[in-house]
């Protein structure tokens, strides 16, 4: 079993792997020659040319010095995408959570970003209004705020983790399978309560 583990995390590295389209769109729209790539990183011209038509890889060595060519992250390069983060504000109520499928971790970043684990890209996570079997319910009990979300708890199937948002913070409580989804924050003004199936995703209610 972990053989078959290991080897679905090495496939959906490789998966992910930078592509030479994505090389070729970061050199043309940073305005540089195939040579002047080649000279800010040590290789050849040519073998930019045959990154950027397929017809081979750059090593993984290389990866960093073409993300600092291009003044991206190296997480830019993998997404494919330059992020501008619009959060300048820093309000916690935009932050972003992400969760990796392979192994469960769990990411939070304040504003867009590029965020991978396992060698996979990941997206920032939409919150949907819960349905009936995703119930977020809501309690004041002795100055704390109790949550709870009347769902299996399963290894297959179980809330993952419940979130308590708002302007200036954000809390998170890890649960497990065979527990109960459940949990306790101290209430500090209004927000959001977040809760993450593994099945079906993130829901939310507001404060």
């Amino acid at each position: 079993m972990q053989h078959g583990i290991l080897g679905q995390k090495e496939e959906i590295t490789m998966n992910q792997y930078i592509k030479g389209e994505t090389i070729k769109a970061f050199r043309e729209k940073n305005k540089m020659t195939q040579a002047e790539l080649a000279e800010k990183i040590g290789v050849t011209d040519k073998a930019v040319s045959k990154w950027e038509t397929g017809r081979g890889l750059p090593d993984i060595s290389l990866i960093e010095p073409i993300a600092n060519a291009f003044r991206l992250s190296v997480g830019e390069l993998f997404a494919g995408e330059q992020i501008i983060n619009k959060n300048a504000a820093s309000n916690m109520r935009r932050s972003r959570l992400y969760v990796c499928p392979v192994c469960g971790n769990v990411i939070q970043s304040a504003g867009d970003a590029a965020i991978s684990c396992c060698g996979i890209s990941l997206p920032a996570l939409e919150a949907e209004e819960p349905d009936d079997e995703h119930d977020i319910k809501l309690e004041s009990i002795e100055g704390e705020l109790y949550v709870s979300v009347d769902h299996p708890m399963t290894k297959e199937h179980h809330i993952s983790f419940i979130v308590y948002r708002t302007g200036d913070r954000i809390e998170t409580v890890k649960l497990y399978p065979e527990g109960d989804a459940e949990c306790r924050f101290f209430r500090h003004g209004h927000g959001e309560i977040l809760a993450y199936c593994n099945r079906h995703g993130l829901f939310k209610v507001t404060l």
